[in-house]
């Protein structure tokens, strides 16, 4: 994949598992830290600590403040982020390998999708 977060920022990332199906990708950064642009498939996102985060795609950005615990949709995108919090992002992405089986292939989606 161009743009794999593990590309364009290893210092951040950090392969967990992966197999055929699924890669599992932990996350962690500081105050103040910011990733490059980059690309992740369709995912699941756990987040481990409380962060605050400013996402960046497409000329638009998106405040992000979760709780430790939550568990949140992320359709395939490309976007930047920086931690604006005050606190480390500690995070755990579970990324698709499989194709939609719908063929959909969002075009709008920037950050975590509600539950």
């Amino acid at each position: 994949m161009a743009d794999d977060p593990m590309e364009t920022n290893p210092e951040l990332y950090r392969v967990a598992f992966e197999n055929e199906r699924v890669r599992v990708l932990e996350y962690l950064d500081g105050p103040g830290d910011r990733t490059a642009p980059h690309r992740h498939p369709d995912s699941v996102m756990v987040t481990l600590s409380p962060f605050r985060r400013r996402i960046h795609a497409g000329g638009r950005e998106v405040g992000v403040d979760l709780p430790a615990g939550a568990v949140r949709w992320l359709d395939a995108q490309e976007h930047s982020g920086e931690n604006v919090g005050d606190t480390p992002t500690h995070s755990v992405f579970i990324e698709l390998k499989e194709p939609r089986p719908d063929g959909f292939v969002p075009t709008t989606a920037l950050g975590p999708a509600e539950p």
